[in-house]
């Protein structure tokens, strides 16, 4: 199973689902140092989350 989200497919990734995927992209590079890829993909992750979050909470406003 991958540990990233699908890419973006239109639908919103809960921030939970998306908080997951930060949780197992990181338990899977415990100890060990992370390569240019590494932090690329953590990047990647971190802004698919913080769009999700923002998404509910603007959804929380409405």
């Amino acid at each position: 199973m991958s540990p990233t989200p699908p890419p973006c497919t239109g639908a919103p990734v809960a921030a939970a689902d998306a908080n997951e995927a930060i949780r197992r992209f990181v338990r899977a590079r415990r100890g060990r140092s992370w390569t240019a890829e590494d932090r690329a993909e953590y990047a990647r992750l971190l802004e698919i989350w913080t769009l999700a979050a923002r998404g509910a909470v603007v959804e929380a406003a409405v």
